[in-house]
């Protein structure tokens, strides 16, 4: 184990850098460090607290990039398991992603500019738990789960859905480090896609954003997970928009005309400086239809080549 007392812009008290999961997981215990992956939420949060003169008591950082078992994607029979230092970067070039990642991986095009994919981490994004977290709704999509350890418990699962509770608040015990995704394995013939909306098309903040995981075989819709995120607190899997569809003919123009306004029930929009709430509410209805129909319309394309 690393530690060192560096004269950052930070200007932590102290700054360790372990190689291990154990190390890191017993610093998670006895130093109450602040995590350190890819910065890119850490750094802004501090210089802002700084410049307005609200900066709190300090804590030592705990950077996780150097502990190799956090690395890497993997995939197995059960899955595919994201390390928690895997960076939007490596999603978006990875080459062994099925189509289902699709949204995922067009996802990871959109976060921030090249500089920040290549340093911000996909399980950062969510830990940070915005409600407009790009992560969320594709990954909610793909029915991934969030793996916790501490050194006291061992490891824990817990679906994404019961990982992130709220606005900047997860289901993280104050001894506990999300250590991976965990994404189960998906049907070759499943694909995945996401649209945003923002101000302007890159490096924005969403005003809405739709995710969907669709199957189709023999001309019909097998299965179906629909998310739609910063239209709440948290993201939302739309269950009725998903039943609604689920059975139907891949027709694009009669699934989207399946998604209707009552089907985005669990939605709780709220008016901010991006848009109204009812104006969001009805771009993630828009968003939905058009998802659907893209990739109803795709598989439609693939069956009869």
């Amino acid at each position: 184990m690393t530690t060192i007392y560096p004269g950052t812009l930070m200007a932590a008290s102290a700054y360790h850098r372990p190689s291990t999961l154990p190390d890191a997981l017993a610093l998670l215990r006895d130093a109450a460090p602040a995590i350190l992956a890819g910065a890119t939420d850490l750094y802004p949060a501090r210089a802002a607290a700084e410049a307005w003169m609200r900066q709190g008591p300090e804590r030592p950082i705990l950077d996780i990039t150097g502990i190799a078992a956090l690395r890497g994607i993997a995939h197995g029979p059960e899955g595919t398991r994201i390390g928690a230092a895997v960076t939007w970067a490596e999603i978006r070039d990875a080459a062994r992603l099925p189509p289902a990642f699709d949204g995922l991986r067009a996802a990871a095009r959109e976060v921030g500019g090249a500089q920040v994919q290549n340093r911000a981490t996909v399980l950062g994004n969510l830990c940070n738990a915005s409600p407009a977290a790009d992560g969320a709704p594709p990954l909610l999509a793909l029915g991934a789960c969030v793996e916790v350890a501490s050194a006291a418990r061992g490891t824990r699962t817990l679906p994404l859905a019961a990982f992130i509770l709220g606005n900047r608040r997860t289901a993280l015990a104050p001894d506990e480090l999300a250590t991976a995704l965990l994404v189960p394995s998906q049907s070759p013939t499943a694909r995945g896609g996401v649209l945003k909306l923002g101000a302007r098309s890159h490096l924005v903040i969403s005003i809405a954003m739709a995710a969907g995981v669709i199957d189709t075989r023999s001309g019909r819709v097998t299965a179906a997970r629909l998310a739609v995120g910063a239209c709440s607190p948290v993201a939302q899997r739309l269950l009725q928009a998903e039943a609604a569809i689920l059975g139907q003919p891949a027709d694009p123009e009669a699934l989207a005309a399946a998604i209707l306004p009552r089907h985005l029930g669990p939605l709780a929009p709220i008016d901010d400086v991006r848009a109204t709430a009812a104006y969001r509410r009805h771009a993630a209805l828009v968003l939905l239809r058009r998802l659907v129909a893209g990739l109803a319309g795709a598989d439609t394309r693939r069956e009869a080549a």
